[in-house]
């Protein structure tokens, strides 16, 4: 059952999205999308709080979690946290695709 970790970053100053840039573009975010169990890494940023970006964070099973926790990345991504001052708000989701009902099913639009 894979596991999906939503995290907001929050700052001042666009920080937020500065943060997430400069993670895409030193190649840390495509370093990770290559870990192995990686299944999503992306950003967004909020329409109602610019100051606000989502990472979803999704991973093959709670293993690959802790290796990516283990990891030199870790590292670089608690740095540029700290040189970009954020706060973070996270909430862990376990992927139920397969419990979903039939009536649940009819709205979603593939």
């Amino acid at each position: 059952m894979s596991i999906t970790v939503n995290l907001r970053y929050k700052g001042v100053d666009g920080n937020a999205v500065k943060f997430a840039r400069e993670m895409m573009e030193s190649g840390t975010v495509a370093k990770i999308r290559n870990e192995e169990g990686n299944l999503r890494y992306e950003y967004f940023v909020s329409l109602e709080d610019p100051e606000t970006v989502l990472l979803i964070d999704a991973w093959k099973d709670q293993e690959a979690i802790d290796r990516h926790h283990a990891s030199e990345m870790m590292k670089t991504i608690a740095e540029l946290r700290n040189k970009y001052d954020l706060h973070m708000e996270a909430a862990r989701y376990t992927d139920d695709a397969e419990g979903l009902s039939e009536k649940d099913r009819s709205f979603i639009r593939k």
